[in-house]
């Protein structure tokens, strides 16, 4: 409640913010002319941030003063800061967020600055999506994340598995976590988090699009969640739940422990946040395997998640702030500062770059990037993301509820009603 409460209190203030930010050509005419930019974050994304920031100040006469606030507390500082008609220079935002901002004027207008840049192609075709509202950008890529399968090699040797040979389609997932499950001794085949909204949107709908189905209409007005595409991976994902090859815990993961039950050394494997490879790694004693997500039969799909950023509307300093967003998607930002930290580029031509090479699983992940779906709607969050929505309700019956089609036939239709307000 709290979280569409911010949506909707951002939706009111924003009409005198939208007004009154001006144009793209704002401020200096001098790019890089000693400007104080700020750019606020949410926690989540702080680090990166950081990197980005203190990688241009040293090479600039501009300095970005990057600020990070509580994820859940973001929204509404956003909310307050453009009824005040006091956004930053710039600011940052999950990219599930874009499309709604983006319509209510919290960004400046940059069509014409991006589509000046001789890489515009080959930047992140999902996230420039997102940052689009009738046909003009508003916002490009700051981070990018993606949902992948990763699975523990050990346990995979154990059950007799090649490690090498991860699974290519849903229902070899399914009989590779059955085999790992038969280990015995606390071991788990998989796990997901059956509690958590944004959990089951990045995980379970790439196995909907790599099948070639959807979930949404092109413009996020509809839902089709109760499609024999959705029903069917569901019904998946239900069936090992049932058999007890899903952890048992993962009836009622919210989300916080999610990683821990993967670094544990207990699950065969799962999908999970790309960035967590490095993340479990660091304390794992197993080797991590990773995979695409597929669907059930095939294919290849991934969520690209992370940021989306653009330039506050009521900014003084928008020629300077142009110089820093254009300048993070540039070859030096995204091979020193992303790359190198073993981050994701957002561009699809750094895929496989001087640090990536040292990993073929890291230019696998990135290499995803041009394969995946960010989904794209006004009302994402209250409609997916909030603990209280509609979305949970709906996939909580389909995935534990004793007639799973009907809490996706009445999930789809009340998912419907929220997208459209």
């Amino acid at each position: 409640m709290k979280r569409w409460l911010c949506g909707t209190v951002a939706a009111l203030l924003v009409v005198g913010a939208a007004g009154c930010g001006g144009d793209s050509g704002s401020g200096s005419a001098e790019p890089d002319s000693g400007a104080n930019l700020t750019l606020w974050t949410r926690a989540a994304t702080e680090t990166i941030s950081k990197q980005y920031a203190a990688a241009y100040n040293a090479t600039h006469k501009n300095k970005v003063q990057v600020t990070a606030y509580p994820n859940e507390e973001y929204p509404a500082k956003i909310a307050s800061a453009a009824g005040a008609r006091a956004l930053p220079d710039l600011f940052a935002s999950d990219v599930v967020f874009a499309p709604q901002y983006a319509s209510q004027g919290l960004w400046l207008d940059i069509t014409d600055k991006f589509n000046a840049l001789p890489i515009k192609d080959k930047v992140a075709p999902a996230h420039v999506r997102n940052g689009t509202w009738n046909k003009r950008n508003y916002a490009v890529p700051h981070t990018i994340d993606m949902s992948v399968l990763l699975y523990n090699k050990d346990l995979f040797t154990k059950a007799g598995l090649d490690p090498e040979k991860p699974p290519t389609t849903l229902k070899e997932f399914a009989d590779d976590a059955r085999k790992v499950d038969k280990l015995g001794g606390g071991v788990n085949g998989t796990y997901f988090g059956g509690n958590c909204g944004g959990c089951n949107v990045f995980t379970m709908w790439p196995s909907v699009w790599a099948g070639g189905g959807d979930v949404m209409n092109a413009d996020g007005t509809e839902s089709t969640v109760n499609s024999p595409a959705m029903s069917d991976v569901f019904a998946l994902y239900k069936q090992l739940y049932d058999e007890g090859v899903a952890a048992p815990a993962a009836k009622d993961e919210a989300g916080p422990t999610w990683l821990g039950a993967l670094q544990s050394g207990k699950i065969g494997i799962a999908p999970g946040p790309s960035a967590w490879l490095g993340v479990i790694e660091e304390k794992a004693t197993f080797k991590v395997g990773i995979a695409p997500i597929s669907g059930l039969d095939g294919g290849e799909s991934t969520f690209v998640g992370g940021d989306a950023i653009g330039i506050g509307a009521t900014s003084k300093n928008a020629t300077a702030a142009w110089d820093f967003l254009s300048w993070t998607l540039g070859d030096d930002a995204q091979l020193e500062v992303i790359a190198k930290n073993k981050g994701v580029p957002v561009r699809t031509d750094l895929a496989s770059n001087k640090y990536s090479a040292a990993d073929p699983r890291i230019v696998e992940i990135n290499s995803l990037m041009a394969k995946g779906k960010t989904p794209y709607a006004k009302n994402f969050n209250a409609t997916y993301n909030d603990p209280q929505s509609p979305w949970v309700t709906a996939f909580r019956g389909a995935l534990f509820g004793p007639d799973p089609q009907k809490s996706l036939n009445d999930g789809a239709a009340a998912l419907t009603s929220a997208l459209q307000k």
